[in-house]
């Protein structure tokens, strides 16, 4: 079974944050979602809205080509209606999937555009059109907020509906958190240091090969996410950087980094990285075997 470091953790999540907030990871410190579409003032509703919906459906997803598509759809004045509260529930389902195909925002056509319906559906019946409003009844505690999410529901035609689909997801619902924190400035969200690190192929690729998780497995990403997740929390615990404590979230950003101009160049059968000696990780790349396809990971390495 994979083994947890969090000695290893501690000292990679030091390294990490700090190069993230001086030179960068491999001299990134740009994330997807930081680019806002024209015309949209961050932290509006607009803005909140815009990251809410397009964080609904990153699942599978290259998280720079949905972005992108998010924006173009938002900028057309003929599709910009879908990031509408109050237009997604007068729209019918039909449209909303043509409007979603036009940029390539959806990749799943009718799977997206329910999950898109429904939370928009959702905000404009319940809160008023504004995910801010929800989160305000939360008392803005990020704890609260998973909760909630994955318990919030309705009847339509006889059956129970979550009111949150794939939002209150154990990977999209703490990356939604982290977004409206770092790209929506809503300063007001608390508890964070409860919340996991939202896990994705990057944030596994990362931590298997800089040694925080190591060992043997050969099973579903979704079995192993729970070794992920607790490897970061107890890395993070008691740790602090400028007099600020560390929580998960922090990781997260420096660790996709590292992982997509990194170590995504790695061989999957060993150490071997053309990035290797310029990385600032590469005291702790460890040996071995790393292979991530389709929903599927084959671990064997060692330090």
């Amino acid at each position: 079974m994979p083994v947890i470091d969090a000695e290893r953790g501690r000292a990679v999540a030091r390294q990490l944050i700090r190069a993230f907030q001086t030179t960068g990871i491999h001299g990134k410190r740009s994330m997807p979602a930081d680019l806002i579409p024209r015309s949209v003032t961050r932290g509006s509703l607009e803005h909140i809205l815009f990251l809410t919906l397009t964080v609904s459906i990153d699942y599978m997803r290259e998280a720079n080509a949905l972005w992108t598509s998010a924006r173009r759809t938002f900028e057309n004045e003929e599709t910009r209606h879908l990031f509408s509260a109050a237009d997604i529930a007068g729209t019918p389902l039909e449209r909303i999937i043509r409007g979603l195909q036009k940029y390539r925002l959806s990749k799943k056509p009718d799977k997206d555009a329910l999950i898109w319906k429904t939370i928009g559906e959702t905000l404009h019946s319940k809160w008023q059109g504004d995910p801010r409003n929800f989160l305000r009844a939360c008392q803005w505690n990020a704890e609260i907020i998973l909760s909630r999410l994955r318990t919030e529901t309705h009847m339509q035609g006889g059956r129970i509906i979550d009111d949150f689909p794939y939002l209150r997801g154990s990977k999209i619902g703490p990356l939604w958190l982290r977004i409206l924190k770092d790209n929506g400035g809503l300063a007001k969200l608390h508890n964070l240091g409860r919340v996991p690190i939202p896990v994705d192929v990057h944030i596994a690729r990362a931590t298997f090969a800089t040694g925080v998780v190591s060992g043997q497995y050969q099973g579903t990403m979704h079995e192993i996410a729970g070794y992920i997740r607790q490897a970061w929390c107890d890395s993070v615990r008691e740790l602090t950087l400028s007099d600020r404590p560390v929580i998960a979230l922090d990781v997260d950003e420096p660790l996709w980094h590292l992982s997509k101009y990194g170590c995504t160049k790695r061989a999957h059968s060993g150490r071997k990285c053309p990035r290797l000696e310029s990385c600032m990780a590469r005291d702790y790349c460890v040996h071995g075997a790393i292979i991530i396809r389709d929903g599927n990971v084959t671990l064997g390495t060692h330090i």
